[in-house]
């Protein structure tokens, strides 16, 4: 009889992501039981006495009232209804009296939002759900409120029923109803608690918010530029709250952290959003071990219970080392596969192709080493591999890039090389303070940001050699995801200025109240960013970051919710002194035409 209630639930327990297994039932465990609080009052000041899915056997005979939606209904004598918490199965009323209470359920949509009061009665013996957590009970309804009825559903709301993105995107209000994105949030929310309470409670950092009105820095990503009511005068979102955590360490905070709102005007990728969130933190007096201490003891600390511990001290790799045994600063060091310089053994080729390559300066023969890679890799695999080489061929990450791509084809063979339960951390350290400059290698830019102190041995090399000096400057990698950078910072004003002005050729006058700040008895101090987003992404299994943003922006950069960015009428730009200027070429200009902006609209 209640066969449709298992596939149910088998439906609901279908893994939707690689690492992450879930059930209404276990997702409300694992996020009540990851707690060292005592358990929230889940239905304190609202119109319910109980959340849908705490409801057990030692609730019988009591009188609950519970709100949420229709989930499922069968052949009008039972549903099933669905809050934040989980299901409960609702008995509607067949007898003449309750008729009102039926007709409400009955014919209800689905979906729709109820109220219901009732008592909480067991199931007939054999008719219990032993893969539901309140499947030992149901409740008898004596009245029922339709609170809200629901229209035709772009999508039902189940987490195996496959959607595109954009779908999602576009309904993201009905697509955070899901399993997946209800758990992706609140432990989302319960590991920013945890490190608050770290931070504050355990080691005295202050939470202090900083403006995201700022004007525009030198060097880095693109910044988005928001016009101000001064003719010609703009300010610019913040990278990141940088040169402000640097001030407050200026003004005495000492310690500081913020759950950082941060904005690049680039294009969307897997781990990339326009605007995102980052764990922003900096210290006075701090060395790099010791922010390196705090990060690993943070991320111990909020680590989710239902996921390995956390093992610290992380592991540490000069960026040389990431670079000759992975060929990326950012190593996925859960599987081997490392390059291996084979020079030596080609010393007295005869083969042109390698000889000219020894032949140059600092020329070498490397190789990846795949086990049984013979039995595993088919002959279109390595077109595949040959083909990827060439399309990427200028690259001097190259060889990082076809570790990783042989990883994918061995495991689409079925090779298990990376454990998607395994969360590797690593500390990337010793970067180069300078990189040459893609346009114009004879320049250099700054590796991480204009703000970042040489290393101790390294400062005489600043005014001879400046490329070759290194930084320090540390990333956190896990599992091949750079989510964390910092350094310690430039304290001092002149060397700051020298930096600023000889080496890389910025405008210091965009930084004069920095540089005076750093004058008036600045200490030393360091900190690190850890990007939340991705951290998140990869502690949840999701494939994308956007499936633990509330709120994303699609892989353009648009929120298709709302359709922003959106056009602005002529009369509306006039106060901020701007127009538009629309591109020229014919099929942009045929398309602006009849633009709501453009002046013939």
């Amino acid at each position: 009889m209640f066969c449709w209630l298992s596939r149910l639930y088998r439906g609901l327990s279908r893994p939707t992501r690689r690492t992450t297994q879930l059930t209404w039932g276990s997702f409300s465990r694992s996020l009540v039981l990851s707690s060292q609080r005592r358990i929230p009052e889940l239905s304190s000041f609202v119109a319910r006495t109980n959340t849908c899915g705490e409801l057990r056997s030692s609730y019988l005979g009591q009188e609950v009232t519970l709100c949420g939606w229709i989930q499922y209904r069968r052949q009008n004598i039972f549903l099933v209804l669905r809050d934040f918490h989980g299901l409960v199965q609702v008995i509607i009323p067949q007898d003449e009296s309750a008729a009102s209470v039926k007709k409400i359920l009955c014919e209800a949509p689905m979906e729709s939002v109820v109220q219901v009061s009732g008592t909480v009665i067991s199931r007939p013996p054999g008719q219990e759900n032993p893969k539901m957590p309140t499947g030992e009970i149901e409740i008898k309804v004596k009245t029922a409120k339709l609170l809200n009825s629901c229209k035709k559903l772009p999508f039902e709301i189940k987490d195996f029923v496959k959607k595109t993105e954009a779908l999602r995107l576009r309904y993201r209000y009905l697509d955070l109803r899901g399993v997946q994105m209800q758990y992706n949030l609140r432990l989302r929310s319960q590991m920013v608690m945890k490190m608050r309470e770290y931070l504050c409670n355990l080691h005295g950092f202050v939470d202090i918010e900083t403006p995201t009105l700022f004007k525009r820095t030198p060097g880095g990503a693109k910044e988005f530029v928001i016009p101000s009511r001064e003719p010609g005068k703009f300010y610019s979102l913040p990278q990141s709250p940088q040169q402000f955590k640097q001030l407050l360490m200026v003004g005495g905070l000492d310690r500081y952290f913020q759950v950082a709102r941060c904005y690049r005007d680039e294009g969307s990728r897997p781990d990339r959003q326009p605007e995102f969130t980052q764990i922003d933190i900096e210290m006075s007096f701090v060395e790099q071990t010791g922010i390196q201490s705090l990060i690993e003891g943070l991320l111990q600390y909020s680590w989710p219970s239902d996921k390995d511990p956390v093992v610290v001290p992380f592991p540490s790799m000069t960026f040389a080392e990431a670079l000759a045994s992975y060929g990326t600063d950012k190593p996925d060091t859960r599987f081997g596969m490392k390059i291996v310089d084979i020079s030596d053994m080609f010393r007295n080729t005869k083969v042109g192709f390698l000889q000219d390559a020894l032949s140059k300066p600092q020329g070498t023969i490397k190789a990846i080493c795949i086990p049984e890679g013979e039995k595993y890799l088919k002959r279109k695999d390595i077109e595949s591999i040959r083909k990827f080489a060439a399309d990427h061929f200028n690259q001097c990450s190259l060889l990082g890039k076809l570790r990783l791509e042989c990883a994918d084809l061995l495991e689409a063979r079925g090779v298990v090389l990376r454990d998607p339960a395994l969360f590797s951390f690593l500390w990337v350290v010793d970067f180069p303070l300078f990189f040459p400059k893609e346009e114009n290698p004879e320049a250099l830019e700054a590796a991480h940001h204009p703000f970042t102190a040489p290393h101790p041995s390294d400062v005489h090399l600043l005014y001879t050699e400046p490329q070759k000096v290194r930084s320090q400057h540390y990333d956190l990698v896990l599992n091949g995801s750079e989510i964390g950078g910092g350094s310690i910072r430039i304290h001092d004003a002149e060397l700051q200025h020298y930096i600023l002005a000889t080496v890389l050729k910025e405008d210091v006058k965009l930084l004069s109240h920095l540089l005076q700040a750093l004058d008036y008895g600045a200490p030393p101090h360091g900190g690190i960013a850890i990007g939340l987003d991705r951290l998140m992404c990869l502690v949840t299994g999701a494939p994308s970051i956007r499936d633990v943003i509330a709120f994303p922006k699609s892989f353009q950069g648009h929120d298709l919710m709302s359709n922003a960015p959106d056009s602005i009428p002529p009369e509306e730009l006039k106060p901020y002194h701007i127009q538009v200027s629309w591109p020229t070429d014919s099929k942009t200009e045929k398309s602006s035409l009849n633009h709501p902006c453009h002046p013939e609209s």
